[in-house]
C-alpha cells in the first residue's frame, strides 16, 4: 500500500540533501574570495588582545551576505583559536526587531539556561558584559537583516553594544557586523555610524552566471551521487538562475531537478528536471510574450523547441535548418540568414531563449549555442503549433 513511497529516500541522485538547505554554509565559499579579504582586513585587529571589527554587508537577495558573515566568523574562531576564545552569535532581526528581543537572543545563545523572560534590556546588558568578561570572550553579533531592526526600533540597542566596554578595565569583547540587502548607513546616526566607519561597508553585488556555475558546480559534487548530474545540467540552470543572480534560486533549482529524476525512477537528471522546475519557481513568468513576436519568429522558436525537447542546446547553425524544416512545413518561404539572426536576437532579449557564444569545434570561427533554460520547450512548442496557422492567415 506505501509502494509510492519506495522512492523516498532511496538515493538514486541525492547523497547529501542538508548540502542543499537553506541554513548550510560550505567550508569554501566560491566565487566570494575577494570580498572574503576586503572583510579580513576589515577584522585585521581581531588577532590582538583588545580588538575589535565592525563592518556592514550590504547586498541583493542571493548575494552570498549571510554565508559570508557566517564563514568569516567560523573561519577567524578556528583562525585564533590559539591566541583568543572568540564566539559568534547570528540574530535574524527580521524574528527579532526589537532591543529586547535582540537582547534575549544573544544571552540565551551564549548561555540557553538564561532567563528569557521578566529582564529589561539594561539588565541583559549587564548580564551579557559579565559573561563576557568572566570566560574572557570575544563576541561577534551578526546582526542578520538588519533593516527591520533599525526601521522599527531604531540603533539605540546597536549603540549601547559597541559601548559595552566602557568605563571598564580591558576592552575589545565584542564586534559587530550587520547584513541588509539596503544601503543601512543612511539609517544610522551619526554616534553609531562614527564607531562603524563607512569605510567599513561591503557592496556585494549579484552573481554573473560564471559565478552561480561555480556554486552549483561545488553542490553537485558535495550533494549529488557521482555522474548522476551532467555539466550540460548545470549549464543549464545556472542559465535560468542568472537574470536574478541569485545563488540561492540556483542551488533550488538544482535540488528540484534532482528531485524530479529521482521521483521519476531515474538516476540522472535531464534537461526536462530543470525546465520542469523553473516554472514551478514563484520567480518564473508564467507567460512569456511569443504572442507578440513575428510570424517567422514563431517557425524560428517552434525548430528550437522541438529540439530542446531532446537535447540542452541548439547552435545556430541547427537553428537555421530547423527553421527552414518548419517552414517547409508550414509551407512557407524562409527568410534570410540576416533576418533569422535579428529574430534570435529578439528571442534572447525578451528571455525567451539564452545564447551563449563559444569558440567553435572546427575552424577558427565562433558559434552561438542556443537553450531555453526558463521554459518548457515541449509547452512552448504546443503552445506554437496553435498559435501559428492563424498568425500566418493574416
Amino acid at each position: 500500500m506505501s509502494s509510492y513511497l519506495d522512492r523516498i529516500g532511496a538515493g538514486l541522485i541525492l547523497s547529501k540533501p542538508e548540502v542543499f538547505g537553506f541554513d548550510y554554509v560550505p567550508e569554501l565559499l566560491v566565487g566570494r574570495e575577494d570580498i572574503q579579504e576586503n572583510l579580513a582586513a576589515i577584522f585585521s585587529s581581531i588577532g590582538h588582545p583588545e580588538g575589535t571589527g565592525r563592518a556592514v554587508i550590504t547586498g541583493p537577495v542571493g548575494s552570498g551576505k549571510t554565508a559570508l558573515a557566517k564563514r568569516f566568523c567560523k573561519d577567524i574562531i578556528r583562525h585564533l583559536s590559539d591566541k583568543r576564545n572568540i564566539r559568534h552569535v547570528h540574530v535574524n532581526c527580521r524574528n527579532a526587531a526589537t532591543p529586547s528581543r535582540v537582547m534575549q537572543k544573544i544571552v540565551q545563545d551564549l548561555d540557553p539556561g538564561h532567563p528569557d523572560r521578566g529582564l529589561g534590556v539594561g539588565e541583559l546588558l549587564t548580564s551579557l558584559r559579565r559573561m563576557l568578561h568572566s570566560s574572557n570572550t570575544h563576541l561577534i553579533v551578526i546582526l542578520d537583516e538588519v533593516d527591520h531592526l533599525l526601521r522599527r526600533s531604531g540603533d539605540d540597542i546597536i549603540y549601547k553594544l559597541m559601548r559595552i566596554d566602557e568605563d571598564r578595565e580591558g576592552a575589545g569583547t565584542l564586534s559587530a557586523i550587520m547584513v541588509s540587502q539596503e544601503q543601512v548607513l543612511d539609517l544610522l546616526e551619526n554616534a553609531v555610524l562614527s564607531r562603524v566607519g563607512r569605510s567599513n561597508h561591503i557592496r556585494i553585488p549579484p552573481y554573473d552566471e560564471k559565478g552561480l556555475l561555480k556554486i552549483i558546480s561545488q553542490r553537485r559534487d558535495m550533494g549529488l551521487v557521482t555522474g548522476t548530474c551532467p555539466d550540460e545540467i548545470l549549464e543549464l540552470v545556472a542559465q535560468a538562475a542568472a537574470p536574478s543572480g541569485d545563488a540561492r534560486q540556483s542551488i533550488e533549482l538544482l535540488e528540484g531537478a534532482a528531485k524530479r529524476a529521482e521521483a521519476s525512477g531515474r538516476s540522472l537528471i535531464e534537461s526536462k528536471d530543470v525546465q520542469r522546475t523553473v516554472v514551478t519557481m514563484p520567480t518564473n513568468v508564467d507567460s512569456m510574450n511569443i504572442d507578440d513576436i513575428p510570424a517567422h519568429a514563431m517557425l524560428i522558436l517552434l525548430g528550437l523547441c522541438r529540439r530542446l525537447k531532446k537535447q540542452e542546446s541548439v547552435t545556430s547553425g541547427e537553428a537555421e535548418k530547423l527553421y527552414h524544416v518548419v517552414c517547409e512545413e508550414f509551407d512557407e518561404t524562409p527568410k534570410g540568414h540576416t533576418t533569422l539572426w535579428k529574430h534570435l536576437k529578439r528571442l534572447a532579449q525578451e528571455d525567451i531563449i539564452v545564447t551563449k557564444t563559444a569558440k567553435s569545434e572546427v575552424g577558427r570561427g565562433r558559434t552561438q549555442h542556443i537553450s531555453m533554460p526558463h521554459m518548457l520547450p515541449s509547452d512552448v512548442a504546443r503552445r506554437l503549433e496553435t498559435l501559428i496557422p492563424a498568425r500566418l492567415r493574416r
